[in-house]
């Protein structure tokens, strides 16, 4: 494994967002924005990853959850630029003698191919910096790259410090270096502020580098695309409808119908197996799993779900965080709550709402249902209009309801209550005690006929 470490940026606040939030939490696909350089690093096998935070440092480090693990933070007190940032993490890499990525969080649509591309023109050349390069027909907000007539690196100039010949020029730094360790503190530390803004520039150590008979190299990004950056809500779109069409094509490369590919949401951290149909308008988020042979009907959302193979989901439904077996059909316009299972060949149906419960194999609640902190058995029907009422204003209490009951419509289930095994409940019910097994259960006030008496009040309204 090569000698490799790695410093992401992600101090700034973003200005040019507009934005109360840092810019690299704002969401890709479901996603922080630096989520996706901080997993590139894993996957090249970069040893070390350092994150340079300061703006809601402590938000970022939340933010990453999970994906933290295994990476260093360090803090930048004072946002003074780029290369004060590279400083901060000068005690943190001392010692270390292979190559350094130094890469911004904004960074989101960069590949393995073009980093292993860069890694190996860095070693190739022996440079002691290799910088990524694009070209741009618009190229404003961006640092000019500036060539002699041999092509060669000869300065990076930050915009604002341009001149007006320098802004026309369309090659830009992306924000993207390979550095070789030996001599980059040493450099990045004669950085002298901008006259412009007074902040530390780390294009600056390119040039440093160059003065002191260093090599200096430029790798070009012919897709700018791959290395394009977000600073405002314009380019936070645009980068995501590149990223969205990538995940929808490699998902129809294994064998995944998708109708609408562009009118499709499918969040990178989402499988999908072979032959499973997506309708348009269909948002896939968080890590959920879509067996083989589903079809998913327009308007569905899903988030970190499990789906077996051969689901149903009708339109409109949503799910979330929730287990779903083989065979099961769900919709339209159901919603599953965090915590609800379905056990093979169940079915929920239209306007149906679960929360903390589980249905059991070939049960069904077709329609017109809440059914929370339940434990439902197998093959049970449970009418329209049924409910489980599971909070009494201050604790939520469970509802067991064994195989094989039948519950009739617009039925009252107060919990904590039982439903034995076979047991009948007749509609209109509100049942607060516990029902045996096979036992016939009536929860309601006997109904009472008053001859004629209709007529009565239809006439005693006609007079007034």
């Amino acid at each position: 494994m090569r000698d490799l470490a790695a410093i992401i940026l992600a101090a700034g606040q973003g200005t040019r967002m507009r934005s109360s939030l840092a810019k690299v939490l704002h969401p890709v696909a479901g996603q922080p924005m630096i989520s996706y350089p901080l997993e590139l690093c894993r996957r090249m096998g970069v040893k070390r990853t350092l994150v340079v935070v300061g703006h809601q440092a402590e938000q970022v480090q939340a933010a990453l959850g999970e994906r933290g693990n295994g990476v260093e933070f360090v803090l930048q007190a004072e946002q003074r630029g780029t290369a004060d940032a590279v400083l901060q993490t000068e005690a943190a890499l001392r010692g270390t003698t292979g190559d350094v990525l130094v890469l911004s969080g904004d960074l989101p649509l960069l590949s393995d191919g073009l980093m292993e591309s860069l890694l190996e023109t860095h070693a190739r050349t022996e440079a002691h910096v290799t910088a990524v390069t694009t070209r741009l027909e618009e190229p404003t907000g961006y640092g000019r790259v500036l060539r002699d007539g041999n092509g060669e690196f000869l300065e990076i100039v930050e915009e604002v410090e341009a001149t007006e010949d320098q802004r026309h020029v369309q090659e830009i730094n992306v924000g993207l270096y390979c550095f070789a360790a030996p001599g980059l503190f040493t450099a990045v530390r004669q950085v002298r502020p901008s006259k412009v803004k007074g902040e530390l520039y780390l294009p600056e150590v390119l040039s440093i580098i160059k003065t002191h008979g260093g090599k200096v190299g430029l790798f070009f990004a012919s897709h700018w695309r791959e290395v394009m950056g977000i600073n405002t809500r314009e380019d936070l779109a645009q980068v995501y409808a590149v990223l969205r069409g990538r995940i929808v094509t490699h998902w129809m490369a294994e064998g995944v119908t998708i109708l609408d590919p562009g009118a499709v949401h499918i969040s990178p951290l989402v499988t999908l197996g072979q032959d499973t149909v997506l309708y348009p308008n269909v948002h896939l988020e968080g890590r959920t799993t879509i067996g083989h042979n589903c079809i998913i009907y327009p308007g569905c959302r899903l988030r970190d779900s499990h789906l077996g193979d051969g689901v149903t989901v009708l339109d409109g439904t949503i799910i979330l965080e929730s287990e779903i077996a083989d065979a099961c059909t769900l919709g339209p316009y159901a919603h599953l709550r965090p915590g609800s299972r379905l056990k093979r060949k169940a079915k929920v149906g239209n306007f149906v709402e679960m929360k903390k419960s589980t249905l059991g194999e070939g049960s069904k609640a077709p329609h017109l249902a809440y059914v929370g902190n339940a434990t439902v058995g197998d093959r049970v029907n449970i009418g329209a209009g049924t409910i489980t009422c599971n909070y009494d204003g201050f604790s939520k209490h469970q509802t067991l309801i064994e195989d094989e009951a039948f519950i009739g419509s617009n039925t009252s289930l107060v919990a904590p209550v039982k439903i034995g095994r076979g047991a009948i409940v007749a509609a209109g019910s509100a049942i607060t005690q516990e029902v045996p097994p096979d036992a016939l259960a009536f929860g309601r006030a006997m109904q009472v006929n008053k001859e004629g008496r209709a007529a009565e009040i239809r006439k005693a309204r006609g007079k007034k």
